[in-house]
């Protein structure tokens, strides 16, 4: 019980920093995600599955995927565990949900995505850490 405590703070205060894509704030301060929005489960041996689900600031959010890739990336460079990751849009506050998340939890979409120049320096803006 203790390291997954441990896991969820590390996990939470690894995505408290990612910063809006559009705005000045981070996802904390605009609350995309918060602390109770992190789940972890241990699934085997050192070995956890984090569950991220976060509220985009309106129903029809267009930049939804953009946070859901820097959450995933963010997480991926900076858990200091072996983890799978699933994330997830908060039901019902999404008009598109089901698609997002399918989007953001397809490794080869990720992938894709990542390839793609302007999209890249995006996510890179909102996930280095201010100096």
């Amino acid at each position: 019980k203790y390291l997954i405590v441990g896991h969820l703070s590390s996990a939470s205060d690894i995505i408290r920093t990612i910063r809006d894509p559009e705005k000045p704030n981070t996802l904390e301060e605009l609350e995309v995600v918060t602390e109770s929005c992190v789940e972890v489960q241990e699934i085997g041996e050192d070995e956890y599955l984090v569950i991220i689900r976060f509220t985009p600031t309106v129903p029809h959010c267009s930049l939804a995927t953009l946070i859901g890739l820097c959450l995933r990336i963010k997480l991926q460079r900076c858990l200091p565990f072996r983890h799978k990751l699933e994330i997830y849009i908060s039901e019902g506050t999404h008009s598109t949900e089901e698609d997002i998340n399918k989007q953001i939890n397809d490794k080869e979409r990720v992938a894709a995505a990542m390839e793609n120049p302007n999209l890249r320096e995006i996510v890179e803006q909102c996930v280095t850490e201010p100096d």
